[in-house]
Formats: C-alpha cells, sequence, structure tokens
C-alpha cells in the first residue's frame, strides 16, 4: 500500500470535523478579535511547553510506549479450547488493535473526551475554550479540557494528584507523545488503557462486562453509555445507578449531534433502544476452581508472581472439562454415599487426580468436596498415609532387582523387627498367616507382612529411589513400615506414579499445563511431553500383571469395570486414610478418603470396600468412548536377570 492510500485510510478513520464555529476559533466576537488572541495565547503557551521542557528533563521516555505493555488479564482454556477463567491483578484487561473497536465506540469517545483530537498536537487552547462554552451550556462538566493525549500521559505515567507541576508534565509529555507517535496509535493506546469501572482496563473487558460482546460489536446506544462512563466509571455504572447512566448516554449521543458526526434520527433511535446489560466479570469465579488453583501454583513456580500478575498470558491447560465435571460428580456422589453408609466424621473428604499416562498430563483434578467451604486443594498439597498403595513401589524394586519375579516364595509368618526406638511387629489386615507364599499372592491379597520383608531384603533406601524417580517428592523416610504406607505422599503425585507403571516405564514430567503464550500468539512456555524409560519395562509389566490380578480376584475386586485394569487398595491403621489407585493404559488416577482432622472413618472402613468401588464407577464413565487398549505381556522384555 502507497503511503498516499495509507494517508487516505487513515483520513477515513478520523471522526467527521464539527460542523460547530470551534473549528475557526472559540465564538466569532467583534470580527476575529477573540480568535486573534485565542492564537496568539496558544502559540505563546505551546512556546512556554517547549521552554518548559527543558526543565522537565527528569520525566519519563515517552519512546518506552513502543513496547510498553499494559498488565493484562490472563485466560485459562481447557484442552480443547473451553475458557476455564481469567487471572489479573486489579487491571482486567485484553489488549487489542484499533480496527478491533467499534468505529461508534471511537466517535462516541472522542466526541465526549476530545473531539478535536485530529486537530491539535497534544495540547489545545480551542479545547480549552470550547470545554467552558459547552460545559456553561449544559449547565455541568459535559468535556474536559484535557486531551486524550494528557489522558493518556496521566494514566501511564503521572499520578492523578491535582497539582500545578502534575498539570505541567502532563502537557510536556502529551506533546512528545504526539512528536513520536500518529494519532492512530495513541487513540488505540488510549482504549486500551483507560479506567471503565469494575475493575475492567480498556474497551474490549469493558465491552464484555457491560453488553457481554467484543468491544467490535458494540452499537451506536452501547458506545454511547460507554463513552459517558469514562468521567467517573463507578458513579455512572448501569449496574449502580442505571438512571445516571442513561443521561450520560444522551449527553454523548447529543454531543455527538452537535458534531455532525450522527443525525438527530440516529440520536433518538439510539436513545430509544433497550439496553441488554452483561455482568460484573472481573471478578468472576473460576469454572473449575481447583483447576484454576493448580494452574496459578504452576504458573507461579515457572515465572514467578510478579510476570504472572502482569498476566496477558493464554494459558492451554491439560483438564478435559466434561472429564473435570465428571470427577467432581464423582467426588460428590462418593461423599453422599459415604455418609448415607455410615461414615459421619465431622470433616470428611473425598479427592481424586487422574493423569493421561501417555502425556503424564493431568486431566481432572479435584481437591475436596466443596471448594466454597474450603479451597484446601487435598489432592496436590494433602500428604496422608497411602496404606497399601504404596506396596506396588516395593514389588517394582524387587522385580527390578533381578532376583524376583511374582512366582518368588515369601514367608507370610509372624516376625518382628528391631526398628528405631524398639521392635516392629508387622500384623495382617485381619489377622492370620498363610505360610509360603508367592509375591503374586501376597501383592493381590495385600499381607502385609510379605511386604515389610521384601522391603527389607531389597533395600528401602532403594525403594525410595524409585518413588522418587517416579515423581514423588514427598520426604519420605526410611522406617521398617514404609512399605506399609506409613509416610504421607499426595493423592496427584500416586496418580502420577502409577501413570508411569501404566506406560511400562515410560515417564514425563506431570503437569496440568500444554502451553502458554503471550497475548500475541508468542509461545513462553512448551510443555510438549519429553518422556523417559524411567523403570525396567519388564519389572513394570511384572507389575503390572500382579496388580490386575488385584482387580480380577484380589483386595480390589470392587474395581473393576470390564475392562484391563490394574491397581490397588490402600487402607491405613484405624481407618484413618482409604485409597485405591489405578490405571488403564489411557489414563492412572487415584481416590483418597479421609477426614481433616485425621479421625477414624469407621469400623471395618477399607479402600477395597469403599473407595474401589467409586473408582470403577469414575473409570467406566471417564472411559465409555475410549477403545478397548492392552498391557505389554512381561514375556515380551528380557527379565533383567538375563541382561
Amino acid at each position: 500500500m502507497s503511503s498516499t492510500t495509507a494517508r487516505t485510510e487513515q483520513e477515513k478513520q478520523k471522526p467527521l470535523p464539527p460542523k460547530t464555529s470551534f473549528t475557526k476559533g472559540i465564538i466569532s466576537v467583534a470580527g476575529g478579535t477573540v480568535l486573534t488572541i485565542t492564537l496568539l495565547a496558544t502559540s505563546v503557551i505551546a512556546g512556554g511547553m517547549m521552554g518548559l521542557a527543558i526543565s522537565f528533563r527528569n520525566l519519563p521516555d515517552v519512546r518506552l510506549l513502543k513496547t510498553y505493555i499494559p498488565s493484562e488479564t490472563s485466560l485459562i482454556y481447557d484442552v480443547k479450547g473451553r475458557l476455564l477463567s481469567s487471572l489479573h491483578g486489579e487491571a482486567n484487561r485484553k489488549v487489542i488493535k484499533l480496527n478491533q473497536i467499534s468505529p461508534y465506540l471511537k466517535r462516541a469517545v472522542l466526541a465526549i473526551e476530545d473531539s478535536n483530537f485530529y486537530y491539535h498536537q497534544g495540547i489545545n487552547m480551542n479545547s480549552i475554550g470550547r470545554a467552558v462554552v459547552v460545559n456553561f451550556q449544559h449547565g455541568e462538566v459535559v468535556e474536559g479540557a484535557s486531551t486524550l493525549t494528557m489522558q493518556l500521559v496521566k494514566n501511564i505515567f503521572l499520578s492523578h494528584q491535582r497539582t500545578v507541576n502534575r498539570k505541567l508534565a502532563e502537557a510536556v509529555l502529551a506533546i512528545r507523545i504526539e512528536q513520536v507517535f500518529d494519532k492512530a496509535q495513541i487513540l488505540e493506546m488510549y482504549l486500551n488503557n483507560i479506567y471503565w469501572g469494575h475493575n475492567n482496563y480498556g474497551a474490549q473487558t469493558a465491552s464484555e462486562s457491560y453488553f457481554s460482546k467484543p468491544a467490535s460489536k458494540l452499537t451506536l446506544a452501547e458506545a454511547s453509555m460507554m463513552a459517558g462512563l469514562i468521567q467517573a466509571p463507578e458513579v455512572y455504572s448501569p449496574f449502580v445507578n442505571p438512571a445516571e447512566a442513561k443521561k450520560r448516554q444522551s449527553l454523548v449521543l447529543t454531543r455527538m449531534r452537535e458534531l455532525g458526526w450522527i443525525t438527530k434520527e440516529e440520536e433518538t433511535k439510539a436513545l430509544a433502544q433497550p439496553l441488554k446489560f452483561g455482568k460484573k466479570t472481573a471478578w468472576a469465579s473460576s469454572k473449575l476452581p481447583y483447576v484454576t488453583d493448580t494452574v496459578l501454583e504452576e504458573l507461579n513456580r515457572r515465572f514467578g508472581k510478579e510476570t504472572v500478575m502482569k498476566g496477558g498470558m493464554r494459558i492451554q491447560t491439560s483438564v478435559d472439562y466434561k472429564m473435570q465435571e465428571l470427577a467432581q460428580g464423582t467426588v460428590q456422589s462418593a461423599y453422599d454415599n459415604l455418609r448415607n453408609n455410615g461414615i459421619n466424621t465431622k470433616n470428611l473428604q473425598v479427592a481424586l487426580a487422574a493423569v493421561d499416562p501417555r502425556t503424564h498430563y493431568i486431566k481432572a483434578l479435584v481437591g475436596g468436596v466443596d471448594y466454597q467451604k474450603s479451597q484446601l486443594n487435598r489432592a496436590l498439597h494433602s500428604q496422608r498415609p497411602p496404606g497399601s498403595t504404596f506396596k506396588p513401589f516395593v514389588y517394582y524394586t524387587a522385580f527390578a532387582s533381578g532376583k524376583y519375579t511374582p512366582d518368588s516364595v515369601i514367608d507370610d509368618n509372624p516376625i518382628s523387627f528391631r526398628d528405631g526406638s524398639g521392635y516392629y511387629t508387622p500384623k495382617n489386615y485381619g489377622g492370620g498367616y498363610s505360610g509360603p507364599v508367592s509375591l503374586r499372592t501376597a501383592l493381590t491379597n495385600s499381607m502385609n507382612i510379605p511386604a515389610v520383608i521384601l522391603g527389607r531384603k531389597v533395600g528401602l533406601d532403594k525403594v525410595i529411589e524409585v518413588c522418587k524417580r517416579l515423581g514423588i517428592t514427598s520426604p519420605l523416610q526410611s522406617v521398617t513400615s514404609l512399605p506399609l504406607g506409613s509416610i504421607g505422599v499426595t493423592p496427584l503425585e500416586m496418580a502420577g506414579a502409577y501413570a508411569t507403571f501404566a506406560s511400562n516405564g515410560w515417564s514425563s514430567q506431570t503437569t496440568i499445563i500444554v502451553k502458554v503464550t503471550d497475548s500475541s500468539g508468542n509461545v513462553l512456555l512448551d510443555n510438549t511431553p519429553q518422556p523417559q524409560l524411567v523403570l525396567d519395562p519388564w519389572a513394570t509389566a511384572s507389575l503390572t500383571s500382579v496388580l490386575r490380578d488385584v482387580i480380577n480376584e484380589g483386595t480390589g475386586k470392587n474395581a473393576a469395570f470390564g475392562r484391563p485394569a490394574a491397581g490397588k487398595t490402600g487402607t491405613t491403621d484405624s481407618e484413618r486414610n482409604i485409597w485405591f489407585v489405578g490405571y488403564v493404559p489411557q489414563l492412572a488416577t487415584a481416590i483418597w478418603v479421609g477426614d481433616d482432622n485425621n479421625l477414624k472413618l469407621g469400623e471395618k472402613v477399607t479402600g477395597g470396600g469403599n473407595v474401589a468401588p467409586i473408582w470403577g464407577n469414575f473409570m467406566s464413565k471417564a472411559m465409555e468412548n475410549q477403545p478397548v487398549d492392552y498391557f505389554e505381556p512381561a514375556a515380551k522384555f528380557v527379565p533383567p536377570s538375563k541382561k
């Protein structure tokens, strides 16, 4: 496009010049005497301003605006692009281009704030004189003396204190800005920075809040009402004072007609148009609050709080909205059923975490029963003893050592171990002993004594090392009871670890964020999975074979849902925490039930009896439209003993 054509296009964007005498002077009196005086005064004051510029050497460099990025709202989406929530500090803002703003809004704002915008160089004595006359005619402040450029300076660079020095600095900086930027750039910056009320900054978020539509779609009636808010947004807000908002709209429309920018018919029609208002969106709550909280924590960890609060990020999460809703519904139903079945502790809670083994993306995360009552994300932060769901880590370590297979025999007989302050004597749930049993039988039936013996034989430090490889960061202690899950971990850690079992030893960093870009589409964070083989494939496949037996014929039979699945039940001493953690090749899920005050849940409350059915119900619905997938058999791989 030639420069001549570009100028022509720019002229088309300008509001029509006023049809009043203001373009020729303030008021023609005595053969132009006032005009002459006005022009002389303008010249003198403009020259004075340039002189003052020398005295304001410490003022900000307006060229910084070329790279200036205002704080902007960040948007959070699910994996399919559904908007879940927004994050921002005080300024709820979405920066848009000038051509994305309705022409009606541009003209309405200029009419009421600075109708001579395209005919001054930052300050305008004609505007001051005209403002006096217009305001006198209307009996109130209809138009201010500050130009849009001066208002932009005030909003970005200066304080809002009414002092002579501040006003002089404002004028100097306005002149500088007009020398560096063209009118379109200045108007775009202004419309993206101005405050519109209710923590909405910029035309886009204001339009979405007041009228539930983008700024590009505003009608004349809507635009004129929005323009009328700028002088005192909270006072004239239609949410707070609809009568005053309507009055301000009328003033804007009248001013536009007086300038010749709309006709009398357009004014009448716009004033009579019924307006459908939206709602305050600046502090709208998240649709999926536990997800939003988890995203915010990861963003803070990756970028730092200060960067995150500056905003402007577009965050694609790994969460599927429908699966998250299913998970939330599962937790609520589980809570209700547990209550109906006699678990009546005061602070009963349920948490769920689901991870895709193929990517280690979090697909669903529920931190509690009622977010409104408690914002604690138990799936992410509550370290609770996992009970027997910890045993697979011990058995994997044994298989990976090359000294054990699922058919290896171990004793299930009374035994005591010297441990720390004395002797530790493990017992099986329900009592009794089975004598020599295979490792497969011991794990399938969740025998405690064989797990403790096996942990001592393979080395608890090696078990802890395996846990770290699996992404468990909660501190684990090398105590004899560790194989029975006596040390606290989180549901998300358990889901992530079992996801690595499901992928036959391949692991990526567990995350809830797929990608982060800025508002212009530049990639800030790309969490494309980078899987690494962290476990021995044969040992992992052997463990999966045994954990399938847990569901098919062991303590986890209540978790069966009609397709190949593997998992483990967990019940801690005194029934304070009950678990089920399991997987299919496409999804690993951990569910924990407990009381916030760590109270006993009741007699004969177990992971197999109370949580396994919850897990099976969730997995059945989550996998409803997914094809049946099968686990790799151990026979496909070479055992460590033969490598």
